[in-house]
């Protein structure tokens, strides 16, 4: 069976299908069979809930083949342009996709990455945000480095943060993947550079694989303890989704039936509701991470479960958490 039709044997009735929602966090590419672009998108945004504009965020995709190794990752703001321009024409119904784009550049080039990010900003017609410079590493073979191929305590590499140092400069924004157990260095990173917007990606990691498994009791605790300190970094947002994955431990994946929204609240509720009543509606946005979590649950279900974590929440928090913040964060 294929995903899809795996992923449609659960439907449920959209809750508040007139709440605006922006999704600032999904992947655009075409590759090794997999291909999510345009189309693909707007079939899952179009399901019922009124998503009005996304965020793109790097995921090593179309990057140039003909320019120096630095500037490669240019090609993918390249690319998401195209499809940020063919959304914005209207021709495609009124989601605006990829009203913000993060890239990436490589933070250990150092001073050097400014003429790299200076290239995004011209590429992208004013829709370029800033970068993530994925992170994420363990030592054990089970759970997978970064595709940015990042080394130990990356984040607190001095060439790192003399990169990290020209974010700061043009006013652009940092978006974080890293695991749970890296959350302290991550911190450090925050509180060295206030002035610097900086989102937390999928709640920062917490793992359920490999030496982690069965063990998600502990993992919370764990992951409680470190995100707590950042309680006090005001630059720092948090994005609340990509805790589907398969990293995450929850299996979703593996079952007859996709997950439903209550089964997602059941299992996943705590870590949405640590960070909005500690971080409060103002540092917090939900996020699909699709077509990562698709593996797992469809995106209506998805945010139908969103809308039930929600609902003791007030107008003026739902609004922040599904749209404001994300839109004032990468200005949309």
């Amino acid at each position: 069976m294929g995903e899809q039709s795996w992923l449609s044997l659960v439907q449920e009735e959209i809750l508040q299908p007139d709440l605006s929602i922006c999704d600032p966090h999904h992947h655009l590419w075409d590759r090794n069979g997999s291909r999510y672009l345009l189309d693909e998108i707007l079939e899952d945004v179009y399901t019922g809930h009124r998503v009005v504009s996304t965020v793109f965020v790097e995921c090593d995709s179309m990057f140039r083949a003909d320019v120096a190794k630095a500037l490669a990752p240019v090609g993918e703001t390249e690319f998401v342009q195209g499809v940020a321009a063919m959304s914005s024409s209207g021709a495609y119904g009124d989601c605006r996709v990829a009203a913000g784009i993060v890239s990436f550049a490589d933070l250990t080039l150092g001073a050097q990455v400014r003429p790299v990010l200076e290239a995004h900003i011209a590429a992208s017609v004013n829709r370029f945000r800033g970068i993530r410079h994925a992170a994420s590493w363990h030592t054990s073979p089970d759970i997978r480095i970064s595709h940015s191929d990042p080394v130990e305590h990356q984040m607190l590499q001095d060439d790192f943060l003399e990169g990290f140092n020209a974010l700061g400069d043009l006013g652009l924004t940092f978006d974080a993947w890293c695991y749970h157990t890296q959350i302290d260095e991550f911190t450090q990173l925050a509180k060295a550079n206030p002035t610097v917007t900086i989102v937390l990606d999928h709640f920062g990691g917490p793992l359920g694989i490999g030496p982690y498994e069965g063990k998600q009791v502990e993992v919370f605790k764990a992951w409680q303890q470190s995100i707590e300190a950042l309680k006090d970094c005001s630059n720092v947002h948090f994005k609340l989704g990509g805790i589907n994955m398969k990293i995450n431990g929850f299996g979703w994946h593996k079952r007859a039936l996709p997950a439903s929204s209550d089964e997602l609240v059941d299992k996943t509720a705590p870590y949405y509701e640590f960070c909005i009543d500690t971080f409060g509606a103002d540092r917090c946005m939900f996020e699909s991470n699709f077509p990562v979590d698709k593996e797992s649950v469809s995106y209506p279900v998805l945010w139908n479960a969103f809308k039930k974590m929600s609902q003791s929440r007030t107008v003026s928090e739902k609004e922040k958490l599904f749209h404001d913040t994300a839109a004032r964060v990468y200005r949309i």
